[in-house]
């Protein structure tokens, strides 16, 4: 829905796709974990980086094409919110960059914490949202930024 009327709206959209070098990974190229998702699919013509570690700032020239293009500000989603989406939004609020995290358009799995504790999906998600909402980004939903 978010992507949807995104792109109704004409507003700018860069996919960030993670080519990862690991020959071990799922995410690297060739893999079926690395191809976009069928209702993520980028357009003919919409931006694609290719990135080879959990944010898509280190190594790509994704800051300089914001820059560029007069982008302050940024609205993210993504795959693995403990991971790539935390590291992304950590940079982008290190940057300067006002950030809104969107967190119903993002998501990831279930692990376990330091001491061994195996944690939901959902806590992961919660607890890297709380990590940082107010410091690097503002934590926001679907419906309110489709709302402004």
């Amino acid at each position: 829905m978010l992507l949807a009327r995104w792109r109704e709206r004409g507003w700018p959209l860069i996919h960030i796709r993670h080519d990862s070098t690991d020959p071990k990974s799922h995410y690297r190229p060739g893999q079926p974990g690395n191809a976009f998702k069928p209702e993520t699919q980028p357009l003919p013509g919409e931006t694609v980086i290719a990135k080879h570690t959990n944010s898509a700032f280190t190594g790509t020239d994704l800051e300089a094409r914001l820059r560029q293009a007069g982008h302050g500000a940024l609205v993210m989603a993504g795959v693995i919110t403990n991971n790539s989406v935390e590291a992304t939004v950590r940079m982008a609020g290190n940057l300067g960059f006002a950030a809104w995290l969107v967190e119903d358009a993002c998501f990831t799995f279930a692990r376990p914490d330091w001491r061994g504790v195996t944690r939901s999906a959902d806590e992961v998600h919660a607890m890297s949202l709380s990590n940082l909402d107010g410091e690097y980004c503002s934590v926001t939903t679907t419906a309110a930024v489709l709302s402004r």
